[in-house]
């Protein structure tokens, strides 16, 4: 059974692969179709335009932004080649984000098992969490900037990264607070009176069954905090202007649209790969928790 069980999510695995590369392979055939066709004005219905122009400089052709990922950033002597360039800014970024999306994991977390040993805190905690997520990082970013730049650790100072990981965290935390409260309230309550007859104090129970029967309710909260971490460091390193990652060459790139349509979209195809490495570390994770995937709700 347990074979049969072992095939199947192997399959069931090859069978998301596949999709999701057929899902690639349909985008980039829909991006070459409505190039060729569409015009190059772009569609516009009442002064609004609702579709993209298709000129060589709006929407250039993808042969174009893939060969342009084998050239010189620049022409000067001596500077990398792009896909280079792009791949130590993603790394840059994806450090950040993934110290963001461990911070923001620890707080939802702990601040679920607040909310669910304690009713009250529930009740206070929850509309904040909620209303959290209403505030636009633009106006955010600047605001964590400002307030960390007078936070003095000794001889250590605040850092520019850390305003970007606390804006991924910020994001991160919200899913994981709200999948891990569903999920630690989600045993039977016979299995809970169990435990309680056996004396066994709320840590125990916590361990051996709260956190266990939650990673149905737990994976796709941290599938979906990956990548609010990654989407916050992006937009962050653009408030603040912080160098070195795909954000602020986003910014950099997009000024040299008009004279070199592909180059602005090799940091955003850094970014979606920065996407695609959370989203893979999560499945891991998801493979090293199967056994408790029995039911996976999601988030």
């Amino acid at each position: 059974m347990t074979d049969r069980a072992t095939i199947r999510a192997r399959r069931s695995g090859a069978t998301g692969v596949l999709l999701g590369a057929i899902g690639v392979v349909l985008l980039g055939v829909l991006w070459e179709l409505y190039k060729s066709v569409g015009p190059a004005t772009g569609v516009v219905v009442g002064g609004v335009t609702v579709l993209p122009r298709t000129s060589d400089l709006a929407m250039p052709h993808l042969i174009t932004m893939f060969t342009r990922l084998g050239e010189p950033v620049t022409a000067t002597s001596g500077s990398p080649v792009l896909w280079v360039a792009v791949l130590q800014a993603s790394a840059f970024t994806l450090g950040i984000a993934a110290v963001g999306w461990v911070v923001g994991v620890v707080v939802g977390l702990l601040l679920a098992m607040l909310m669910q040993r304690l009713r009250t805190a529930e009740a206070a905690l929850l509309p904040w969490i909620v209303l959290s997520q209403t505030v636009p990082l633009i106006a955010l970013a600047p605001l964590v900037a400002g307030i960390g730049n007078q936070i003095r650790f000794g001889d250590a100072r605040w850092q520019e990264w850390m305003t970007v990981a606390v804006i991924a965290s910020y994001l991160a935390f919200f899913p994981v607070s709200i999948g891990a409260l569903r999920g630690l309230g989600s045993p039977d309550r016979a299995h809970v009176e169990l435990m309680r007859t056996y004396a066994v104090g709320w840590w125990t129970t916590l361990i051996r069954l709260r956190l266990p029967a939650s990673v149905p309710y737990l994976l796709p909260a941290l599938r979906l905090a990956a990548a609010n971490a990654v989407i916050g460091a992006v937009v962050a390193e653009v408030s603040i202007g912080l160098k070195g990652g795909v954000g602020r060459m986003m910014v950099e790139y997009a000024s040299a649209s008009s004279g070199d349509p592909g180059k602005p979209w090799a940091p955003i195809f850094g970014a979606v790969a920065i996407g695609l490495i959370a989203a893979a570390f999560i499945a891991l994770l998801g493979l090293a928790l199967k056994r408790y995937r029995r039911g996976e709700v999601p988030a």
